[in-house]
């Protein structure tokens, strides 16, 4: 498996994962986090959404950065 092809498949990860942090926002802080019991991994609804917003943020930068790697071309030919 070539560089490019693992480049892609994270960032392709990266992209979804965006997607699923995203719709988990609420404006009011529930978001669907609160489905399915989630909400008892964090000791309240500001540490959740914290580390939402942390993991959303990263990701982002993640996808965000790949997408310039590999529409620069700096890997190579791209196939």
């Amino acid at each position: 498996m070539s560089v490019i092809t693992v480049v892609k498949v994270i960032w392709a990860i990266a992209a979804v994962g965006v997607c699923v942090l995203v719709l988990l926002h609420s404006p009011k802080g529930d978001g669907l986090g609160a489905l399915g019991g989630q909400a008892q991994l964090f000791t309240s609804t500001k540490s959740a959404e914290e580390t939402l917003n942390r993991a959303t943020w990263l990701l982002l930068i993640v996808f965000m950065a790949l997408t310039v790697i590999l529409s620069g071309g700096w890997l190579g030919q791209a196939g």
